[in-house]
C-alpha cells in the first residue's frame, strides 16, 4: 500500500534518530545488568559488607527513579533538546567514578550519578523521537524500536560480565563500567555534532508551532491546563490507564529480571545452567521485542497486544502448577519472555508518547517510569521470600492476577484511543 510505503520510508529516514535514543536504553538496561552482574565482584574487590551492596543496589534503582520523575523539569529547565544531547556526558562521569573508585563511598557515589542521568535519558529520548517523527505511525515504529535496544544493553551486559568474570579483585567490574562509559561518551558527541539530528529537531519544533497555530492555542500547554483543563478527563483516563498497566507489568519484568536466576537456582538448577539458561531466554525477549517493533505503527499493535497478555497469564498459570519443577519453569519463563515482550514496555512507551501533547510527554513519562520504580524498589525487598520453593505457587497465582489487571487497563487504554480518534488500528 502506498501509505505504508511511505511510512516505511520515514521510518528508515529517522531511524539514525531511533538509534542514538536507544543507545540511551542500552546505558540504561547496561547500568541495572551490570551492577547486579558485578555487585559479587565490587564486593570482593573493595571489602564490602553485606549491608553495604544492598545500599549500593538500592541506591541505584531510586536514583533512576528519582531521575525519571525529574526529566520534565530538567526539559523545562535547560531545553528538550540540550538535555537529550548532555545526559550522557553526566553518565559517563558518573561511570568513570565508579571506574575509579577504591571506597564505598566512591562507588556509592558513581552509582548514583550514573542512575539518575540513565533514569532522565530515557523518558526524555523517547520524547526527542517523538517530537522529530513526522507523523504518529513512524513515531510508534521508530519509540518501540528503542526497546530492541534495552534487550542488547541486557543481552550485552550478561556476556560482558561473564567474559571478565575470572578476573581478579574489581578488575572485571571496573572493565564492565568502562565499557558503559565508552558508550555513553561516543553517544554524547553523537548526540551532539550531528548536522542530520540538528535538523530533525528543527523540523520536529516546526511541526509543533504550526500545528499550535492551527489549533489556535492560546495558552501555553502545561502539566496543569492538560490535567486540569478542558480535556481533563481524556487525559486523567490516559494516565491511570497506562499507570496502572504499566505498575502491574513492571512489578512483574523486574521481578524476573533482578530473580530470574536465583529462581531457577532454588530449582536446584546450577549456576552455570542458570546463567546459560538467562542468556538463551534473553534471547527470546529480544526476538520478541523485534516482532512487536515490527507492527508498533500498524493494524496488528493491538492484537500483538492481546496475545502477549493472554501468553503472560497462562505463563504464570504455568509456573504455579509446576511449582519447583526445573525444566517447566524454563519453558514458562520462556514463554512469559515472549508475551512480556510483545505487550510490556514497547507498548507502554509508545502510548505514553502519542496520547499527550509533547509538551509534557516527558513529564508524564517520567513520573511514571519513576513512581513505578520506587515500586519495583520497595518490591524486591520481598521478592527472595516470594520466589523460594515453598512460596512460589501461590507467588505465581499473585502474579497471573496482577498480569490480568494489566491486560485488562491496557484493553481501557486501547479504548480510550479509539473513542478520541487517536488509534484506528
Amino acid at each position: 500500500m502506498q501509505n505504508g510505503d511511505v511510512n516505511q520510508s520515514q521510518v528508515r529516514r529517522y531511524m539514525p534518530l531511533a538509534v542514538a535514543a536507544g543507545i540511551g536504553s542500552i546505558l540504561g538496561s547496561g547500568i541495572i545488568v551490570g551492577l547486579s552482574a558485578t555487585i559479587t565482584v565490587w564486593q570482593t574487590g573493595l571489602g564490602l559488607s553485606n549491608t553495604q551492596v544492598g545500599i549500593i543496589s538500592g541506591a541505584l534503582t531510586f536514583a533512576i527513579a528519582f531521575g525519571s520523575l525529574l526529566a520534565g523539569q530538567i526539559t523545562k529547565t535547560v531545553g528538550l533538546i540540550r538535555a537529550f544531547n548532555w545526559l550522557n556526558l553526566i553518565y559517563a562521569i558518573g561511570a568513570i567514578i565508579c571506574v575509579l573508585s577504591g571506597s564505598y563511598a566512591i562507588l556509592l557515589v558513581g552509582v548514583i550519578i550514573t542512575g539518575f542521568a540513565s533514569g532522565a535519558d530515557l523518558p526524555i529520548s523517547m520524547t526527542v523521537v517523538s517530537h522529530d517523527a513526522p507523523d504518529e505511525s513512524t513515531s510508534a515504529s521508530l519509540v518501540s524500536s528503542t526497546q530492541i535496544f534495552w534487550q542488547i544493553g541486557v543481552f550485552m551486559s550478561y556476556v560482558g560480565a561473564f567474559v571478565v568474570s575470572k578476573m581478579a579483585g574489581a578488575s572485571g567490574a571496573r572493565v564492565v563500567f568502562t565499557m558503559l562509559a565508552a558508550f555513553a561518551i561516543i553517544t554524547w558527541l553523537w548526540r551532539s555534532l550531528s548536522s542530520k539530528f540538528r535538523e530533525f529537531h528543527k523540523e520536529g519544533e516546526q511541526r509543533r508551532i504550526d500545528h499550535e497555530n492551527e489549533a489556535h492555542l492560546q495558552e501555553k500547554v502545561s502539566i496543569k491546563n492538560v490535567f486540569l483543563g478542558e480535556n481533563r478527563s481524556k487525559y486523567m483516563g490516559f494516565f491511570f490507564a497506562i499507570i496502572i498497566f504499566y505498575v502491574c507489568w513492571n512489578l512483574l519484568a523486574n521481578t524476573f529480571g533482578q530473580f530470574q536466576t536465583f529462581t531457577l537456582v532454588q530449582a536446584h538448577a546450577s549456576q552455570s545452567f542458570a546463567t546459560g539458561a538467562g542468556v538463551i531466554l534473553n534471547l527470546i525477549s529480544l526476538f520478541a521485542t523485534i516482532a512487536f517493533a515490527s507492527v508498533a505503527g500498524g493494524k496488528y499493535r493491538n492484537k500483538m497486544f492481546v496475545f502477549g497478555s493472554l501468553v503472560q497469564i497462562l505463563a504464570m498459570l504455568g509456573l504455579a502448577i509446576s511449582s519447583h519443577a526445573l525444566w517447566p519453569i524454563v519453558f514458562a519463563i520462556g514463554f512469559y519472555n515472549i508475551g512480556n515482550n510483545t505487550a510490556g514496555e514497547a507498548m507502554y512507551k509508545v502510548w505514553t508518547q502519542e496520547s499527550f501533547p509533547v509538551e509534557v510527554r516527558a513529564s508524564v513519562q517520567g513520573f511514571i517510569n519513576g513512581f513505578s520504580r520506587i515500586c519495583c524498589g520497595l518490591f524486591a525487598i520481598i521478592t527472595p521470600s516470594l520466589v523460594v520453593p515453598s512460596a512460589i505457587r501461590t507467588t505465581m497465582y499473585g502474579f497471573a492476577g496482577l498480569v490480568t489487571i494489566g491486560f485488562i487497563s491496557g484493553i481501557v487504554m486501547m479504548r480510550l484511543q479509539k473513542k478520541h480518534g487517536l488509534n484506528q488500528h
